[in-house]
């Protein structure tokens, strides 16, 4: 329970199921830190955890705050900040997911005899011929599926997503039915422990960054960056002035030469990329594999063939960024993914 509408109204249609529910929300924000102010409305705050005691108060169940602190910032916020100083772009929202809550956080509850572990992300779990099968969900503008696709087989089967079959617009019906104090709450923001809008400044105050050359994809020095860990791949502002009217586009971060490559709009396509870390929800997959493929969260899936950590893409892709999932879906169906190594 993160305090949020979503995960308040499944805690409460489960109760209203029959089920037996127990709330839990996960303490896993560093508490020492001072911009913990700007970030009151996001899904790790201390108000976030006042809210999902008054939902828990309310619907009558026991309710409990885990302490995984220690274990998020090693498991996702420490990945984050050396990712950026590499030159990658990550999503700290997906190694949360497959690294904290659906391991460490999964781990738990069935060691503690429970029989599900239930959130309120939007995506479905579908029992297919072969087993439990990942969807995504009927609002797309919602759909969490992307950011699931660790999860394999045997961990689908002791999860439930009691919202990937509805919109947002029920979500918010159903938590005034219940009477819930948070109806009307705001849209928590996408990462948790980094201000809204902010990411940059989040970035420059706990990363050794320092100046370089802004260059073109020939070499020509255009101007001067203000560190290699403050720009991502398709970025198209925070240069400065450069030697050459624009519009510029990022196309490569270079970090160990500390150099950003800029260039036109063009120059971002990519037909290919290469990919690490890959997982399959069935554990393998038979290649090649034709699929469709979602290069960034909430990014249009494009065809693709998948063959030995090489993606083929259909059609070009604007600004694939090393650090961002690749996942790989057949329609609704997630059948897997991995990290984006390179692109070209």
């Amino acid at each position: 329970m993160s305090g949020g509408v979503d995960s308040s109204v499944a805690a409460a249609l489960l109760q209203a199921q029959g089920h037996d529910v127990v709330g839990v929300t996960l303490q896993q924000w560093p508490r020492d830190d001072s911009e913990e102010a700007a970030r009151h409305g996001g899904c790790c705050s201390l108000n976030a955890v006042e809210d999902a005691r008054r939902v828990a108060n309310l619907l009558d169940i026991p309710y409990y705050c885990w302490n995984l602190e220690k274990e998020f910032g090693e498991r996702v916020i420490e990945p984050f900040h050396r990712a950026y100083l590499e030159g990658r772009t990550p999503n700290p929202c997906v190694r949360c997911n497959a690294f904290v809550r659906f391991d460490l956080m999964l781990a738990r509850v069935v060691e503690l005899g429970f029989d599900r572990l239930a959130t309120g992300h939007y995506a479905r779990i579908v029992q297919g011929p072969d087993g439990p099968e990942l969807h995504a969900a009927v609002d797309p503008a919602k759909d969490q599926s992307y950011m699931l696709y660790h999860l394999d087989r045997d961990r689908l089967g002791r999860i439930l997503f009691p919202l990937g079959g509805m919109v947002k617009s029920e979500v918010r019906e159903h938590a005034r039915e219940f009477g819930l104090p948070v109806a009307d709450k705001a849209e928590s923001q996408e990462i948790c422990f980094v201000p809204r809008g902010q990411t940059a400044r989040y970035l420059s105050a706990r990363l050794p960054v320092r100046t370089g050359a802004v260059v073109d994809s020939s070499g020509r020095e255009l101007g001067t960056h203000r560190g290699t860990a403050l720009y991502t791949v398709g970025q198209r502002s925070g240069f400065g002035d450069l030697a050459e009217p624009g519009p510029w586009y990022v196309v490569r971060v270079d970090a160990p030469k500390n150099q950003i490559v800029v260039g036109r709009r063009e120059e971002l396509a990519v037909s290919e990329v290469a990919l690490e870390e890959v997982t399959f929800i069935e554990g393998t997959a038979a290649e090649p594999l034709a699929c469709e493929a979602r290069l960034r969260y909430h990014a249009a899936a494009i065809p693709a063939t998948y063959t030995g950590g090489r993606l083929v893409l259909g059609e070009p892709f604007l600004g694939a960024a090393p650090g961002q999932a690749a996942v790989l879906y057949s329609g609704t169906r997630v059948l897997g993914g991995g990290l984006i190594a390179r692109a070209a």
